[in-house]
């Protein structure tokens, strides 16, 4: 379903499917809180009426009805003043005042209690959204994509929501039943005053509205300067080891001044115009009181209006200013948080997904072999092929190796295989199944991945090497690490196994971090295993651990490996050179060192004899 095809109304009502306990709690308690406010207003006149002396007790009993409540009100207190003295029925009136402000105010907060749940559970549930949406997004979304300007989606942007929308929800839910029912007080004491209530929120929102023009697209602007600003504060902090070697600190610094000066111009001159909506709405506020103080005092002079009733009706009015203004700045957050939504709807409504068949085959275990039968592949429709016309079989228990220069497409044929990207033409076949039609879990527990650049998390070893199975026992992760020989390095830590890694390993060494992910993989036991170029970035002493340890996570299965160091794939049973994306070589060492071509080259380039 394409959220950016429906109305953010309709988008957020979905959300608020999950809430009704808490919004018709909210809601309950907003109409009593309104309720409560509504009531105080009549009350004000026999306090006015006792204050003046304008009471005049009647001689027979007023019953009570909506229609007469202050003819009633009158003689309740008029039979208090008769009966005690106008002190005392001024304390009376004082204590009813207190008490129904106490009730108003205790069902405000029971309301803001209820929707503080609403609103935080939107903010999750948007949330668990995007990163379930990240984590089922294909690799060519995030090589596109900037770290920062995910983070910025999934923070400050569903953040916006909470704090724009959401509190115009709130403010759409309680101001207008105190609104109307202000009003319908109004209009029973004076069809003349009320006109120029709406003439104040006439032009207000007339006047705000003008003010308040283009600042959507102005605001999804300033979200993405904000976006721009965690993309270079990312990107400095991950390279901080270049930037303070090439003594490049004070090129970083003007180039994050410039992005957050720029931001700090246009965020400005949105708050102008954002705070120039409530002074606005305020003058014209006070400019209708005026008239109405004046117009209002001619109509008490004329003897057409009492003067308690007419300071009843200010009291009134003055319950309607301040949610009026609440309508008047609501344009305002509804335009900056749409922009907000429209970020997020990116996300969501990305279509880049790798899609699970609708009846997946089951395939829980690896027989015969791997065929790619006439594979190719390419990021988008337009672009350049990545990978041309691949036909290759990889039989169980083998060793595969690709060779290719740095481009040629090794590293994307070898995420291929677990649907890391899907082939955009040709198949790809796992005992003559199509890995489109079974199920990706399953797949993906058959091959055990291994990257040239390890990836570990801020956990501790235990949880890094179990992290494919977090049902792991200890004794099955020790087996693996010593399989991996790491074993010896983990006993030696402070913490062993529960030793906490730091941020992305930063504390182990290359050769280190390499072995723990040989772990994590042969933990999983796959029948498959896939080593995105190991050792390429390790040191000779480093290489060798790992290459040692290799040779006992490969024994007994299908393998295939990107190299870069060629003296690591002498001895496997098949290797293909990739040029330009397709094979135009294959065969196994000694064979393509006889061909002298691409390989033969390549080996010469290593001085590999």
């Amino acid at each position: 379903m394409n959220r950016s095809s429906q109305s953010p109304f309709k988008q957020f009502v979905n959300y608020l499917k999950g809430y009704k306990f808490a919004l018709a709690m909210n809601v309950f308690c907003n109409i009593l809180m309104a309720l409560f406010m509504v009531i105080s207003i009549p009350i004000i006149i026999p306090f006015f009426q006792i204050l003046f002396g304008r009471v005049t007790p009647s001689p027979v009993p007023v019953p009570f009805s909506i229609s007469n409540i202050q003819d009633w009100l009158t003689y309740v207190f008029g039979e208090l003043v008769e009966k005690y003295s106008e002190e005392r029925a001024l304390i009376v009136v004082c204590i009813a005042f207190g008490v129904i402000f106490f009730l108003k105010n205790l069902f405000r907060y029971l309301s803001d209690v209820f929707m503080a749940q609403v609103r935080n559970g939107i903010v999750m549930d948007i949330r668990n959204q995007v990163f379930e949406k990240y984590m089922q997004l294909p690799l060519a979304f995030f090589s596109r994509g900037k770290k920062g300007d995910l983070l910025s989606r999934i923070s400050t942007d569903v953040q916006e929501i909470e704090f724009s929308i959401l509190n115009v929800i709130v403010a759409l839910v309680k101001a207008p039943i105190v609104v109307i029912g202000s009003i319908a007080f109004m209009f029973f004491i004076s069809v003349k005053l009320t006109f120029f209530v709406f003439l104040l929120i006439l032009v207000t929102a007339v006047i705000v509205g003008r003010i308040s023009r283009n600042l959507k697209r102005q605001s999804k602007v300033v979200q993405q300067k904000l976006s721009g600003l965690m993309i270079l504060v990312e990107e400095s902090i991950n390279g901080m080891r270049i930037i303070q070697g090439f003594n490049a600190q004070s090129y970083q610094e003007k180039r994050f001044a410039k992005i957050n000066d720029s931001y700090r111009n246009l965020l400005t001159r949105i708050m102008y115009r954002r705070d120039l909506s409530s002074p606005l709405s305020e003058f014209f506020g006070i400019s209708i009181v005026a008239v109405l103080l004046w117009y209002g005092s001619l109509l008490v002079f004329r003897g057409e209006l009492q003067p308690e009733t007419f300071f009843a009706f200010l009291y009134a009015f003055f319950n309607v200013i301040e949610p009026s203004k609440s309508f008047s700045s609501a344009y305002y957050n509804i335009q900056k948080g749409l922009a907000a939504v429209e970020r997020v709807n990116e996300v969501l409504d990305n279509t880049e997904e790798i899609v699970p068949a609708k009846n997946p085959l089951p395939i829980d275990s690896f027989k015969n072999g791997i065929t790619l039968d006439h594979v190719g592949f390419q990021y988008n429709n337009d672009a350049e092929w990545v990978l041309k016309d691949i036909n290759l079989f990889i039989p169980k228990g083998k060793v595969l190796a690709i060779v290719g220069t740095s481009g040629s497409g090794k590293s994307t044929l070898a995420d291929l295989l677990p649907r890391l990207h899907d082939v955009t033409e040709g198949s790809i076949l796992i005992d003559g199944i199509d890995i489109r039609d079974v199920d990706i879990k399953q797949l993906r527990s058959l091959m055990g991945i291994v990257n040239q650049d390890p990836v570990l998390f801020h956990d501790s070893l235990f949880n890094n090497i179990a992290f494919g199975k977090p049902d792991a026992t200890l004794e099955q992760v020790v087996a693996v690490a010593k399989i991996a020989q790491i074993h010896e390095f983990i006993m030696s830590t402070p913490n062993e196994y529960e030793t906490v890694v730091g941020d992305r390993g930063s504390t182990l060494s290359g050769g280190e971090r390499q072995r723990i992910t040989l772990a994590r993989a042969l933990l999983m036991n796959p029948p498959i295993l896939i080593l995105d170029e190991a050792t390429a970035s390790l040191d000779s002493k480093s290489e060798r651990q790992v290459q040692e340890a290799l040779a006992n996570v490969m024994e007994g299965r299908t393998s295939i490996v990107i190299a870069h160091r060629l003296s690591t794939i002498q001895h496997a049973d098949q290797i293909i050179v990739l040029k330009e994306g397709r094979i135009v070589e294959t065969g196994t060492h000694l064979s393509l060192m006889d061909l002298n071509g691409e390989y033969a080259k390549f080996v010469g380039l290593q001085w590999v004899q």
